[in-house]
């Protein structure tokens, strides 16, 4: 048995939709898979609505139910307090029920067929709150008839769930005291059914005993023992009491460890790790193993559902993805169902991409097979090469995808010089390391095109078309032979222009799609376009001072290699600006000759490039940049992924 669907109408953030035939969509309709399920989101995305939901529906193991009140009454953003809803309804759905859970809840399950032609039974539970003014009632119902009816506290009890709230104080949960959480696991695991004849019971007995004679000076024979100091502290405390009684109620005290019911013996134990300098992350590592006592139980025919919040709290990146490991491979090889939420890359990047559920925009999106444009193979893909930078993706509100280090490392400066710093704005830029473009962006695009995820994504590719230079030497010709090479050159520049065209063409139909958009660069590659457009000095001065770096693993770049450098950059354009270069034959230089035949790293380059840029008067570097053709698809992307209108 597992939670199969939760459905919410006007509860919390999750309003209600009204169609055109007058019914009433949900807010939210989500379907959650039978083993572990993570809930990624940035703040207020409504993790924890969903839980609190599922929560005020079932109850849990430690019983802090907490009353409807009146913010999880749904509010629609910039209305008045006046307009707040008057009611809210949450279902909860369980499916997959086995023969041995089935019996405990007869009377209220429903039937329906599934997708094979075969009945299935499934429990639906809910939960309906209503309010005038302050007043708040509320009721459960369970099954699918009209009003349906009201559920026992035994059936009640067999759905309970096993809560794991954020920040949570483990420590404090797991020391001894009334009614702790670690006597409610011990006294609800079979290791104590047998609650009247315990060997603990024995053992307590014996050990209260032995307490008792001490105070009362004798030992385990009833011989009087050396040491008095017990019994002369116990007669003087009962002699202050016997002052205090009234006549027929004379008061009489005596010391123990604890009553010898099993429960209040429970109640009395602490757990602790051997360390004794044990921090917040291993205590909750503890009491996360003490809950799955519970949940792992084999004779337990209840629901088996964990809800944890923030499952990274108190956690270093390695611990969580251990932790998170262990937990999707125990939900794996039993029949336990784990709903979590995490703020961490690195914990979304450690689990399978079809148990990731983003909560974005006042919805939700599954990440299965059955719900996203990935393909199979993609998703095997992905599971290899997502990181947790590549992570960062599930809670951006835009995405810049590129292919290479050298955009990964210029974008983020581009965008901060033209006023759209990727951060403030929610943009997340992954490196796809190739042109797999397709095999990131699908995460984005689903297969019911009217459920949009509302996150775009710009796709940075390079044209890949290498250009066509009229570098040829002047010899003498024949009148009729330097027609003839007029002619070729007009055939293979016309042959180049329809390759750019095409290829541009080709990459912006393959890759954009609904809110997956493709920016292509004007020409050959990304550096190209830099030693093409108003940055050929500052480009070629990155180039040469990443030689400098490249080849001087222990000096780098010294002042004395840049000033070298300027001075041979600054020879190099008086020549060309002689020999009246134009400015594709520079740029072909640059990038072609210089850069990739002597095999300077585009890393460092673009490192050094970015260095350049942010030295500059930032207004100047900015009209610089937007006023540039050859720059213009790269802010253009990062404008889409903003929001922001685009330039011409």
């Amino acid at each position: 048995m597992y939670l199969a669907n939760l459905t919410l109408w006007n509860f919390r953030k999750y309003g209600t939709t009204f169609n055109g035939d007058g019914s009433h969509s949900p807010g939210l309709s989500l379907r959650f898979n039978s083993k572990l399920n993570l809930l990624v989101g940035e703040n207020d995305a409504g993790k924890t609505g969903i839980i609190s939901a599922i929560k005020m529906v079932l109850n849990t193991h430690s019983n802090d139910f907490r009353r409807p009140d009146t913010e999880d009454f749904y509010l629609e953003p910039g209305k008045e307090e006046h307009c707040r809803c008057t009611e809210f309804k949450i279902e909860c759905t369980f499916k997959d029920l086995s023969n041995m859970e089935a019996k405990n809840f007869l009377e209220w399950l429903s039937f329906e067929e599934n997708d094979t032609g075969d009945i299935t039974y499934y429990l639906k539970l809910t939960f309906i709150a209503n309010r005038e003014g302050r007043n708040i009632t509320y009721d459960l119902r369970v099954g699918t008839h009209e009003g349906g009816s009201q559920i026992n506290g035994k059936a009640r009890d067999l759905l309970k769930t096993t809560f794991l709230k954020p920040l949570r104080d483990s420590e404090s949960e797991l020391t001894s005291r009334r009614n702790s959480r670690l006597s409610q696991i011990l006294y609800n695991h079979g290791a104590f059914s047998n609650e009247d004849d315990h060997e603990l019971i024995r053992i307590i007995k014996e050990a209260n005993k032995s307490i008792s004679n001490y105070f009362q000076g004798v030992d385990l024979t009833g011989n009087p023992i050396t040491d008095s100091n017990g019994k002369e502290l116990l007669e003087e405390l009962n002699t202050y009491l016997s002052s205090f009684s009234r006549e027929g109620n004379l008061l009489v005290s005596n010391f123990n460890i604890a009553d010898t019911k099993l429960k209040s013996i429970l109640e009395k134990l602490s757990l602790h790790l051997f360390s004794t300098n044990s921090g917040l992350g291993s205590q909750n590592l503890l009491f996360i193993a003490t809950e799955l006592l519970l949940l792992k139980r084999d004779d337990f025919t209840g629901l088996k559902l964990a809800l944890i919040e923030e499952i990274e709290a108190h956690l270093h990146p390695q611990s969580q993805a251990l932790l998170i490991e262990y937990l999707e491979a125990t939900c794996n090889d039993s029949n336990i169902q784990m709903i979590l939420t995490t703020h961490s890359p690195n914990l979304a990047s450690k689990v399978s991409i079809e148990n990731i559920i983003i909560c974005k925009n006042n919805g939700v999106f599954n990440m299965s097979a059955e719900d996203t444009e990935l393909r199979k193979g993609d998703y095997a893909f992905l599971q290899r090469f997502l990181d947790v930078t590549k992570s960062n993706m599930f809670f951006a509100n835009g995405v810049i995808m590129v292919e290479g280090d050298a955009e990964n490392i210029l974008i983020p400066v581009i965008a901060k010089i033209i006023g759209v710093p990727l951060s403030k704005h929610g943009i997340s830029i992954t490196n796809v390391g190739s042109t797999a473009f397709l095999r990131y962006s699908g995460i984005f695009l689903r297969k019911e095109e009217h459920h949009s995820m509302g996150v775009r994504v710009a796709c940075i590719t390079d044209l890949d078309v290498v250009p066509v230079l009229n570098n040829s030497k002047n010899y003498i010709l024949q009148p009729e032979h330097q027609s003839l090479i007029n002619c070729l050159k007009q055939i293979k520049e016309k042959k180049f222009e329809g390759d750019k065209t095409y290829n541009k063409q080709r990459k912006e139909a393959l890759y954009s799609n609904r809110d997956v958009k493709c920016y292509v660069s004007k020409s050959w590659t990304l550096e190209y376009c830099i030693a093409l457009s108003h940055f050929r000095e500052e480009f070629f001065k990155a180039v040469k001072y990443a030689e400098f770096i490249q080849n001087s693993e222990k000096h780098g770049l010294t002042e004395v290699k840049m000033e070298k450098g300027n001075e041979f950059i600054k020879v190099e354009l008086e020549k060309w600006d002689t020999e009246k270069r134009s400015n594709e034959e520079i740029a072909y230089y640059i990038y072609n000759d210089y850069m990739l035949n002597k095999k300077i790293s585009k890393a460092i380059v673009a490192q050094c490039f970015g260095n350049l840029l942010a030295k500059m008067d930032p207004q100047v570097a900015e009209k610089r940049i937007t006023g540039d053709e050859n720059l213009r698809y790269l802010v253009n992307a990062i404008k889409y992924a903003a929001g922001l209108g685009e330039d011409e």
